[in-house]
């Protein structure tokens, strides 16, 4: 299935939902501090999942259109030292990025912490879209801060741009259950010289709750679906990397290939 085609799937599947706005979806599910759950799910199954939801769930629109073009730049060491506390499983690990907003120009420096509870604690400031490859004084200000207030240790000093990942997003929102379901397709990880693209026939789709597993969780549940325990930066490491160890997760690859 082409690229074309999944675009147009998804477009159906979103087009009957009732419409959520962009303040609307801050307001009642920002989700700052959260527990995600991801999946990788067959195309054929996320259209029946959305037909499940349309009761409960809105789509988010913005200027008419459902789905929305992002860039995401994470940092790193040369020797992938972030990806290997993840590897590991150690308990105080993060993740490092901008995230920029290809149809609206917009950008923003976002660090992902595990909190003690296993919660994904995130925070976001502003960035200047020319800068999201780089990291600036004000950026490295803001890293230790949020690094020495949850964990109580510094940056790692040779964190630069490790690589890229590109995707097409769409997102809807439980605004009674205060969940958020993001549902992402296209995906391309590149880094200087390579790049891979993620097979066109499958969603990943991210379930954010305060909590407990949400209804989009239980209906995933009854189609079949599992939680797959991985992240897309240690995916997009993993495969453009295929000499790093990445033995928790060499059949949760086989799925993105």
């Amino acid at each position: 299935m082409s690229t074309t085609r999944t675009a147009a799937a998804m477009a159906g599947a979103l087009e009957p939902f009732p419409v959520i706005t962009l303040p609307e979806v801050l307001a009642e599910a920002a989700l700052q501090v959260r527990v995600d759950r991801k999946y990788l799910v067959p195309l054929e199954t996320f259209v029946e999942l959305t037909a499940r939801l349309r009761a409960t769930f809105a789509a988010l629109w913005i200027d008419g259109r459902c789905s929305f073009r992002y860039e995401s730049v994470y940092f790193d060491t040369a020797d992938h030292e972030l990806y290997r506390q993840h590897l590991q499983g150690r308990r105080r690990r993060y993740k490092l990025r901008t995230r920029a907003y290809l149809d609206s120009g917009e950008c923003s420096l976002e660090i992902k912490l595990k909190g003690a509870r296993s919660e994904t604690i995130k925070s976001r400031v502003d960035y200047p879209l020319p800068d999201r490859a780089r990291l600036t004084p004000p950026a490295w200000d803001f890293v230790t801060e949020r690094l020495q207030t949850e964990y109580g240790v510094p940056p790692e000093p040779r964190l630069g741009p490790a690589l890229a990942t590109t995707y097409r997003r769409s997102t809807l929102v439980d605004p009674v259950g205060h969940a958020r379901l993001t549902c992402d397709t296209d995906l391309r990880f590149s880094a200087p010289g390579h790049s891979v693209q993620v097979r066109p026939d499958v969603v990943l789709v991210e379930s954010k709750t305060a909590g407990r597993a949400g209804t989009a969780d239980d209906v995933l549940r009854e189609l079949g679906v599992r939680p797959i325990s991985v992240s897309k930066y240690c995916v997009a490491v993993a495969l453009l990397n295929p000499r790093l160890r990445a033995n928790p997760w060499h059949r949760t690859l086989q799925l993105f290939r």
